[in-house]
């Protein structure tokens, strides 16, 4: 079976999340596979996040290993700007959240969704997290505490930690 790549979803996606130079197909692959669980209507992929197909159009292993087959049930899309498609939803009416920790950020468990909020979800790469440009353009930025010696989660496990705090309703 071959990945499809669904451009255009028959209704209109409540739930975005956009994986923005996420460099691991594994973690790409695993963020597709919760995506799925809870329920996102829609990934889209920016920058060098790794796609369930290479650029020759075949189904990449590795990634399908990771997601399970997720990338069958959650429509995807990649884009060339991660900032103009952000200014496009929120013209939209979409919520835009970014998942970094900044001195404005609020602890993830004190913001919760209003019933029908159309939202975009950003978690911060591997590496660099959130850009500041696409910060600025965030309407909250929610963070997981780390109480341990480590300054971040990985990017998929925060990625299905926030999921499911704030679709799971």
């Amino acid at each position: 079976m071959k990945a499809v790549k669904l451009i255009d979803s028959i209704k209109l996606p409540q739930t975005i999340l956009i994986l923005n130079d996420i460099r691991s197909i594994i973690n790409v692959g695993a963020i597709f596979r919760t995506a799925d669980a809870i329920g996102v209507d829609q990934i889209i992929l920016s920058g060098v996040s790794p796609a369930p197909i290479d650029r020759f159009g075949r189904v990449r292993g590795d990634f399908a290993k990771a997601s399970l087959g997720s990338e069958y049930s959650v429509a995807w899309k990649q884009v060339e700007s991660i900032a103009k498609a952000i200014k496009d939803f929120k013209k939209q009416g979409y919520t835009i959240i970014a998942i970094e920790q900044t001195k404005t950020s609020i602890h993830f468990k004190k913001y919760n969704l209003k019933k029908g909020q159309k939202v975009v979800i950003i978690p911060g790469n591997e590496v660099d997290g959130v850009p500041k440009a696409i910060l600025k353009l965030a309407d909250v930025i929610l963070e997981l505490p780390m109480r341990g010696m480590k300054e971040s989660l990985n990017v998929s496990v925060a990625t299905g930690i926030i999921l499911y705090h704030l679709l799971d309703n």
